[in-house]
């Protein structure tokens, strides 16, 4: 049989992703790829595949996995996780870790991913990659066109993903040293490319007030609850192109911040577009985190972009053994007693 992780339980949203589909926007096809390309990056750097490979992407509840080959290794990044490795299916508890490394199992033991803490979404890669084809030269899934991935869609109960390697390289585990996933306190953006659209009144609302993320926020588009931005010219445009990070305004006047599963063109106004350096970090947002934004210059955005592509090309050099002086934080957190003694209130002194 060919080497497979079996999905006992799909998690919330699991989806394969790697950096996109790119050069297909003129067809009306999304680009699509990870929300967060660093900690994409950072999990095939754990296990040494190479930065843009596929992996999976979990969005807030993880899904549970059975290694359905002789052994593998998978590697974590991306938000805190409860994540819990089981010797079999029929096990109740097993040893937990924490994110940010790599776990290597064997046949028949199992990977629990529960919700995620502090972030969206986390990634987990496995050594060698993925044995599925690329749709468009991407194995990223594109749901609302069906295709990419695993069939198109997210992972079902009962799925198998296929791996390439039946086997994992007998070496030490492994962890990521010193990558920064926290959010600016400030989304930068640049205003445009139809600010015109709305007062100065507005546009400075937009850059001094804050923004709760709210339900039905997806991988199209963040959608954000705060101070209604009026429209000065309506909100019906000619269909352009869209730009990742574009911040939408229907006419509600809450605005929709277009992440990777955009749709190619648009017909609202859209008055700043967050710039490309930030966006890795605002994938990482969950839903009822509230947020700001900050005007910069084309300028700025070039600087941050450049500092955005430095650390994923040195994103390797962060990766440093597991030793046993290197203690598991998390993991050891969540397996110890925090609490010395119990004091009673009333009798106190």
């Amino acid at each position: 049989m060919d080497p497979t992780l079996r999905v006992l339980t799909p998690g919330l949203l699991t989806t394969v992703q790697d950096l996109g589909r790119v050069g297909y926007q003129h067809l009306g096809v999304a680009v699509g790829g990870a929300l967060d390309p660093v900690s994409l990056c950072a999990a095939n750097a754990l296990v040494g595949n190479e930065p843009g490979a596929g992996a999976l992407e979990v969005a807030y509840v993880g899904p549970t996995l059975v290694v359905d080959a002789d052994s593998a290794r998978l590697g974590f990044a991306g938000a805190n996780a409860t994540i819990e490795i089981l010797p079999s299916e029929s096990a109740k508890t097993g040893t937990r870790i924490g994110s940010m490394r790599t776990f290597h199992l064997r046949r028949g033991e199992v990977v629990r991913i529960g919700s995620l803490s502090d972030a969206a979404v986390l990634y987990v890669a496995i050594e060698g990659g993925l044995r599925i084809e690329p749709a468009l030269g991407s194995v990223s899934t594109y749901i609302r066109g069906g295709i990419g991935g695993l069939h198109g869609r997210a992972l079902v109960s009962g799925d198998r993903i296929p791996l390439r390697c039946n086997v994992a390289v007998e070496r030490r585990e492994s962890r990521i040293q010193g990558l920064d996933l926290s959010p600016p306190p400030r989304f930068r953006a640049i205003l445009g490319p139809q600010s015109d659209y709305f007062s100065e009144d507005g546009i400075s609302q937009l850059f001094e007030c804050q923004y709760e993320v709210c339900a039905g926020s997806d991988r199209m588009g963040m959608r954000l609850k705060g101070p209604k931005l009026d429209h000065v010219r309506g909100f019906d445009i000619v269909s352009d192109g869209i730009a990742p990070g574009s911040i939408q305004v229907p006419g509600s006047g809450q605005p929709i911040v277009l992440l990777a599963d955009r749709q190619t063109t648009g017909g609202y106004p859209k008055i700043a577009t967050v710039v490309s350096g930030d966006l890795p970090a605002l994938g990482r947002v969950p839903i009822g985190r509230k947020i700001a934004f900050e005007q910069v210059t084309i300028d700025v955005a070039r600087t941050l972009r450049r500092r955005l592509l430095d650390e994923i090309e040195r994103i390797g050099n962060r990766v440093v053994p597991l030793g046993d002086a290197e203690p598991d934080l998390t993991a050891h957190l969540l397996s110890s007693n925090l609490i010395s003694g119990v004091a009673d209130a009333r009798n106190w002194t």
